[in-house]
């Protein structure tokens, strides 16, 4: 028990203003899909994104396994933001991962340099966008998505954190190790996710539901 607890403890995090944050997103949501069914395109995108974006943020605090230096092993927390970007395209996407990566700086801030939060809140969650960009393979689009934050955070380690790298051993080895092991399992569970048939119905029904009045 101690166990399956420790996994839910890092709900407990969250703070009261994103707390806030998450229920205005998704109230804002419920009362834009409570206005009508043919809803255009547009504002599809904001409910649909904004429910993404909560959700990944709730599945980003169920921790399967945390890295002493940062960084979490979660149930597909990415897969909402890459599922979104499939449905909507790159440039949705990129925003939706955008404001998700911002509600994680206002969660959880880590700042050592300016461009030290880019790469790390902006650039690499912004990559989970670039999903869009296969819209006729939703695997492929995890693929990209996870690739592109991978490379920012990799970056981001060569860059500014190499002090934890073991003595001996090249930041660039041990920001890749690192940031290959917790992201490249993040985006593994979320293609074994998606693999599911249930799931992929589950994903193409949602596409063909929110893009049905607009094609």
């Amino acid at each position: 028990m101690s166990g399956i607890s420790s996994i839910f403890q890092g709900l407990a995090e969250i703070t009261p203003t994103t707390i806030f944050i998450l229920t205005f997103v998704v109230a804002l949501s419920a009362v834009l899909i409570a206005v009508g069914s043919r809803a255009k395109l547009k504002t599809k995108s904001v409910v649909y994104g904004g429910l993404c974006v909560a959700f990944a943020f709730v599945l980003s605090y169920i921790r399967l396994y945390r890295w002493p230096q940062g960084g979490s092993i979660t149930p597909a927390s990415p897969l909402p933001i890459f599922v979104y970007a499939y449905i909507f395209g790159p440039g949705a996407g990129i925003a939706a991962g955008t404001a998700y990566g911002l509600l994680q700086l206002i969660q959880d801030p880590y700042m050592l340099h300016p461009f030290q939060v880019f790469l790390d809140y902006i650039l690499a969650f912004a990559a989970w966008g670039l999903a869009g960009f296969c819209r006729n393979n939703i695997y492929f689009g995890i693929v990209l998505g996870g690739a592109g934050q991978i490379f920012s955070s990799f970056l981001s380690g060569v860059i500014f954190f190499a002090s934890y790298a073991p003595e001996g051993m090249s930041p660039i080895i041990y920001s890749l190790a690192v940031n290959g092991t917790v992201l490249g399992t993040n985006m593994i569970i979320c293609l074994l996710v998606a693999l599911v048939p249930q799931v992929r119905r589950a994903i193409e029904h949602l596409k063909a539901r929110a893009l049905q009045n607009n094609i």
